[in-house]
């Protein structure tokens, strides 16, 4: 009887016995998941980095020929992969980006809108964390319905009504009834007609972290502040803030990168020759790249001179990051 049972439980598919192998012996799984999840993760992360590593030291006239993607078989698989491999070897693109544009400043420039629009994100995130999350009063739910929905609008579609208003050329008016208000001074050009819109695109994520955050925090320890003399809004910055560090560093940072990547917005703003001394860094990387050539090498070491400010920040509020994006999932 049991040779036979034996008998029947080895016709079985390869799909019976991994599910009976996974029920006994689940850690194999998780190892096999989890090798498939790093697996994923370095074809669609680490490639592409090594990809542009590949291109900035490769000499220019081997990557127009093509020469640097050589054919290979893996593994004794049937066909060719081609893998990029460097030919050549020319460090000092690195160099030249600095030499031929004012790289740095382009940096610098994307380092300043991004810390400047962080500060006002955070700064005015936190006054409207405060209230949906330790303040009760009617239509809260709505109100912040309302603000998640609005980050869902694509950033083009205030493209139009921000250029007017920018422009300073016609004044604001009350909608459907077209009495003017105020005509607003002429910000096109200037950073603050990206700093603004950086600002309204990225705040209404920051409000829903902080109102995540600030709703956690217990209330006797904010009466307890209360109690000794202390407003709201001072409770609010010596109390609340510092015990929802993790949530503030989450939003900073999300808010920071990306600012700093950010490219629509200031192309559209920054229209005049002289406004280009305040393009973003994606401004500097296309710089390399002319009506008549294009230099991808050069293209490729700025894009990781670039990065490099994005990696330090990471890996320095890297702990607060993970920290504030599971803490943020638990209500106590």
């Amino acid at each position: 009887m049991s040779s036979a049972t034996d008998g029947a439980s080895d016709d079985t598919g390869p799909l019976a016995r991994w599910a009976r192998t996974a029920i006994h012996n689940p850690r194999r799984v998780y190892r096999a998941l989890f090798y498939v999840a790093m697996a994923f993760f370095m074809v669609t992360t680490v490639f592409p980095f090594y990809w542009l590593l590949v291109l900035a030291v490769t000499p220019q006239g081997n990557l127009l020929s093509g020469s640097f993607l050589p054919t290979v078989d893996l593994f004794g698989v049937r066909g060719t992969f081609p893998l990029p491999v460097p030919k050549g070897f020319n460090p000092t693109a690195f160099v030249t980006v600095f030499e031929q544009v004012p790289f740095h400043l382009y940096v610098l420039n994307s380092f300043v809108l991004a810390a400047t629009t962080t500060v006002i994100v955070l700064v005015v995130a936190s006054l409207a964390g405060y209230v949906f999350g330790r303040i009760e009063f009617p239509g809260r739910a709505l109100l912040m319905l309302g603000i998640l929905a609005i980050s869902y609008f694509p950033p083009a579609a205030f493209v139009i009504p921000l250029f007017q208003a920018f422009a300073g050329n016609a004044p604001i008016t009350i909608p459907f009834i077209g009495v003017p208000l105020f005509t607003p001074p002429r910000l096109l050009n200037t950073p603050g007609s990206m700093v603004m819109p950086f600002s309204a695109l990225f705040l209404p994520l920051s409000i829903f972290i902080l109102t995540t955050f600030y709703g956690q925090i217990p209330d006797g320890l904010e009466d307890a502040a209360r109690v000794e003399g202390t407003t709201r809004l001072g409770a609010l910055f010596r109390v609340i803030v510092p015990l929802s560090a993790p949530g503030v560093a989450t939003a900073g940072v999300l808010t920071f990168i990306s600012v700093y990547n950010e490219y629509f917005f200031s192309s559209i703003m920054a229209t005049s020759p002289e406004a280009s001394k305040w393009s973003p860094i994606v401004g500097g990387i296309l710089s390399y790249q002319t009506q008549y050539t294009t230099q991808y090498n050069l293209m490729a070491a700025a894009s990781v001179v670039g990065v490099i400010p994005v990696v330090i920040l990471v890996i320095i509020a890297q702990e607060r990051i993970v920290s504030g994006l599971t803490a943020g999932a638990l209500k106590e």
